[in-house]
């Protein structure tokens, strides 16, 4: 049965959702990632660098203990949606959208971290002027993902136009955005390549790769890591082994004569939920 699109209580069930997804991500880290710190912790052979992640696991222990986000800096939210058939796309969806991330700024708390771009008002609430950034697919399920990001890592992100003939050369440009952001986006990293595509369409492939598990790379993505473990700026850009945990990688077409790329940086705090939205 189709849902009525000015169902207000469609808009409800999603703020709802949203909310709690964001309350997930922000306290607890998944546990791919927390796996995947604890195996550098083990692994890590400097003393500083294994000290640094001992310091990281502490915090995150103590941040599920007392129910209080992971990291000061709560991000902005980026919103993945899923609809199934009978979910129409209406505006019922982002009115939900925006209320949940509202109630989560003041629950949780979060941040107030969005502001006006030239003036830098705050909104007070993450939201307003396009924020939260919402993406909508089709699916099987009404869910709803939450990637909260960082300024930090987003900051050091970046975009190449790389010609067809530079695909070799694709390794180089991950570790040189890596070697510019030395310790900025606290180390170690979760990173995000969008391989094809357009401009914009590189950049949003690159962020959606975050989504992906880090505990599985392909060839390809275990190249790339390590291009960027030998860098060794380590945990906090104080040097050792654990650079990167993980580099994941999502690709599409792209035009015979381009080839974008993009990487977009996470911080060790790779945060993200999903929720089903219960209606």
């Amino acid at each position: 049965m189709m849902v009525n699109p000015a169902d207000p209580t469609l808009s409800s069930a999603l703020a709802d959702a949203t909310e709690r997804a964001l309350r997930e991500a922000e306290i607890r880290l998944p546990p791919d990632v927390l796996a995947a710190l604890r195996r550098a912790a083990a692994a890590e052979r400097d003393e500083i660098a294994r000290r640094e992640l001992g310091n990281i696991l502490e915090n995150i222990a103590l941040a599920e203990e007392r129910q209080v986000p992971i990291c000061q800096d709560t991000g902005v939210p980026v919103v993945y949606l899923t609809l199934p058939p009978d979910v129409p796309f209406s505006p019922a969806l982002f009115e939900g959208v925006r209320e949940g991330v509202q109630r989560a700024t003041a629950a949780i708390p979060l941040r107030p971290n969005v502001v006006d771009p030239l003036t830098r008002e705050n909104t007070n609430d993450n939201t307003g002027m396009g924020m939260p950034a919402v993406h909508v697919t089709p699916g099987d399920r009404f869910e709803v993902t939450v990637l909260p990001k960082g300024a930090g890592s987003e900051n050091v992100s970046r975009i190449g136009m790389l010609l067809p003939s530079q695909a070799g050369e694709i390794p180089r440009f991950v570790a040189e955005t890596m070697l510019l952001a030395g310790g900025k986006p606290c180390p170690p990293v979760i990173l995000g390549v969008g391989i094809g595509g357009t401009f914009d369409m590189a950049a949003a492939l690159a962020k959606e790769a975050l989504l992906l598990p880090v505990d599985t790379m392909d060839d390809f993505e275990a190249e790339l890591c390590d291009a960027v473990n030998a860098l060794g700026i380590g945990p906090m850009g104080l040097g050792g082994d654990t650079t990167a945990l993980s580099v994941k990688v999502k690709r599409a077409g792209c035009h015979t004569a381009s080839l974008p790329v993009a990487v977009n940086v996470q911080c060790w705090a790779c945060r993200r939920a999903t929720v089903e939205v219960k209606r």
